[in-house]
């Protein structure tokens, strides 16, 4: 009895393992999945100016939700009718904190369960204790953007610490899928690839100084800009840090060549990030192991382009300013994961074995 006893412990080992996997692999699709939508909700949320909808942190004066702060919200409303604090913007701002919220709480579910089923897993639980960090970070810029009054430096740190914390969820979730073969070109593109995801990150935090300066018209006319190729720019007010929104260092407020400066710097930027990704993508093509997210790279920057340019033609349309957010997020996807499966080895047999 007690042989038979031990014997279906032993055999009940493997399934509880495998449900563990299973559990695992997908609350970390899951999450991978609300970091891209929580991403494109922020851009929402910073480009219907609704960063400022509830001006304290977390609550809403004091409120869970803004149905518990229509009173104050109503007396801001009277003040200035035209700011920052509405009903719509308030709903909008918590909506945003209630998802980074359960984004959080998902995140440390999976690095609990990472750690339980390491050896299930095959991988040591660090990644995942490095995103559960990534997003209390994020977490503590998501408050400093209000306190600190949508500060841009702050800003564009909270927008690049998204696009961060959806690189560490794309490896994640890579480790997760399965294929056949390792990448052939390994070796030889690695490089490549991580040079690509540098420029690219830069080109975020370009972009996120554009958005958070309202630097997006600064140029109307393209591929010149003020009917120049090099038009009268401030670069150095454009590109301090340490001010406040609309202002420069001085106090004074934000000059138009410091704006032209700011885009006219992402513009051109951009055509560096176009050439790099887009031939990394079109050589690896060829690779049955990265074709998938080269083509999704390929698709992206034509994407980006279009997007780009119709901001500029039509006058920045809410709707383009998001999916233009939202392709930045797409290439961080692409390109994360190309580097992971350039990063795979192969081991006896050809068997996928480096995690």
């Amino acid at each position: 009895m007690e042989n038979k006893v031990m014997n279906e412990s032993i055999a009940m080992k493997p399934t509880t393992h495998n449900a563990g996997r299973v559990r695992y692999r997908r609350i970390v699709f899951l999450t991978w999945f609300l970091t891209l939508d929580l991403i494109m909700f922020g851009a929402f949320v910073r480009l219907t100016d609704s960063g400022l909808g509830c001006p304290d942190w977390p609550g809403c004066y004091g409120s869970v939700t803004p149905i518990g702060a229509l009173d104050s919200i109503r007396e801001a409303v009277k003040v200035m009718p035209d700011g920052p604090v509405t009903l719509p913007k308030a709903w909008i701002e918590m909506i945003h904190r209630y998802v980074g919220a359960l984004l959080g709480l998902l995140i440390i579910l999976i690095t609990g369960l990472g750690w339980r089923y390491r050896t299930a897993l095959g991988y040591s639980p660090k990644l995942a204790i490095g995103t559960l960090v990534a997003v209390c970070i994020q977490g503590a810029f998501g408050a400093w953007t209000v306190t600190h009054k949508l500060m841009p430096a702050v800003v564009t740190a909270h927008l690049f610490g998204g696009m961060f914390l959806l690189g560490l969820m794309t490896w994640l979730a890579a480790r997760e899928r399965a294929y056949d073969k390792p990448a052939v070109a390994t070796f030889r593109y690695r490089s490549w690839a991580l040079l690509g995801v540098v420029l690219l990150a830069a080109q975020i935090v370009l972009g996120g100084w554009v958005s958070t300066n309202y630097a997006a018209l600064a140029c109307m006319d393209f591929p010149t800009c003020h009917g120049s190729w090099v038009p009268e720019m401030d670069l150095r007010n454009g590109f301090s840090v340490v001010r406040g929104l609309g202002e420069m260092p001085s106090g004074e407020m934000i000059s138009q060549t410091a704006l032209t400066g700011i885009h006219w710097v992402h513009r051109n930027s951009a055509f560096v990030v176009f050439a790099v990704l887009g031939t990394l993508a079109w050589r690896l093509l060829a690779d049955t192991a990265t074709r998938g997210p080269a083509q999704l790279v390929l698709i992206l920057l034509t994407a980006q382009l279009v997007t780009g340019l119709t901001t500029i033609f039509f006058h920045w349309p809410l709707l383009i300013a998001v999916l233009h957010n939202g392709g930045a997020a797409g290439l961080v996807l692409a390109t994360v994961t190309i580097v992971y499966r350039l990063s795979v080895q192969a081991g006896p047999g050809q068997q996928v074995q480096s995690r």
